[in-house]
């Protein structure tokens, strides 16, 4: 199909009938480089064409114009005042496509365009933070946008296509149809500066076991509190758990204002908040880790997504049990320990 561009020129006055004139979009280049070489000769051979049809085609542009946009001497051409206002148009109408077509291109290459990216932990550390710096940096031009919510909400928005891809924690979902398994991240014990326990570099859960624990309402806190039943219950005996309905940061406020202890995902470690210290939680095992998964809709072609899926399979590499585009639902190691 011709590239043209369509332009309404008026070739009589307003009270009479105006022509739409067709012109397509190689003549104007013609022109253009005609001008600019000085030479019809010249135009020619830089655009690989016989002199007699650029000569001809400007020509043709001239009728429809109206207007002589060239004077021909033995020396070349030049432009006329009509010509060379033309040109100058011209000139800036190609430079403004060209912008248009780069523009095109590094959307269909995911090299610019927009990815919205949900997720419910914390971004002050971490290797969610780590891919979205090392993203950005690869593709300045892509705008990210994230959603912080429950993993309700950013299920419901992968699937109203709100939300290109959710990082959340936990075990596979069968909300969404595309996931993949990511780094898994230690469960840290918040402590106030002042708690006995503070004095200790590891923390054993059986240290914990008379511990009030403060816990949000929001994710990941229930599959947080989940990892402290299984850890510290026992027959008649269960975790002394408040919750809260408020942000795992205000969960923080609590512990430093002397409310009681808490747990959180590694990445939480990345906010300094007053009075309050991190330690790691153990067992008899080693650290107690908590597993990330990413998830997206299937058929979702965002070409900016796409990149980003590529650079998560390179911080976190597909493993033998189909940890990939579909994912399993085993944990991979942390890249950054």
């Amino acid at each position: 199909m011709r590239n043209t561009v369509r332009s309404s020129i008026a070739l009589f006055p307003r009270s009479e009938t105006s022509a739409l004139v067709s012109i397509e979009l190689k003549h104007l280049r013609y022109a253009e480089a005609a001008e600019r070489c000085g030479s019809f000769r010249k135009a020619a051979d830089l655009l690989a064409l016989k002199q007699s049809n650029l000569s001809r085609r400007i020509r043709h542009l001239e009728e429809q114009l109206g207007v002589t946009l060239f004077e021909r001497t033995s020396g070349g051409v030049r432009p006329t005042l009509a010509g060379r206002d033309f040109i100058n148009g011209v000139r800036r109408i190609l430079n403004d496509l060209q912008i248009v077509v780069d523009g095109a291109k590094a959307v269909g290459r995911g090299e610019a365009g927009y990815l919205t990216i949900g997720f419910y932990t914390s971004l002050s550390a971490g290797n969610l933070r780590a891919s979205l710096v090392e993203y950005g940096r690869r593709f300045p031009q892509v705008e990210i946008s994230t959603v912080e919510g429950s993993r309700t909400r950013l299920f419901d928005g992968i699937q109203n296509s709100m939300i290109d891809i959710a990082i959340v924690t936990g075990e596979l979902a069968s909300d969404c149809n595309r996931s993949m398994v990511l780094w898994s991240e230690r469960i840290i014990v918040a402590l106030p500066e002042d708690h006995p326990l503070a004095a200790n570099e590891i923390i054993y859960w059986t240290d914990l076991k008379r511990e009030r624990f403060l816990l949000s309402e929001r994710d990941p806190g229930p599959e947080i509190q989940d990892i402290l039943v299984a850890k510290l219950s026992s027959p008649g005996d269960l975790p002394d758990v408040v919750r809260h309905d408020v942000s795992p940061e205000n969960i923080k406020s609590l512990v430093g204002a002397g409310r009681g202890v808490s747990l959180m995902c590694e990445a939480c470690m990345g906010a300094s908040y007053a009075g309050v210290v991190y330690r790691e939680a153990r067992d008899g095992n080693g650290s107690t880790r908590i597993g990330y998964r990413a998830y997206w809709r299937d058929g979702n072609e965002n070409p900016a997504l796409r990149n980003f899926i590529r650079l998560l399979e390179e911080r976190c590499p597909p493993v033998a049990n189909g940890n990939g585009s579909r994912g399993a639902s085993s944990r991979t190691p942390d890249p950054s320990s």
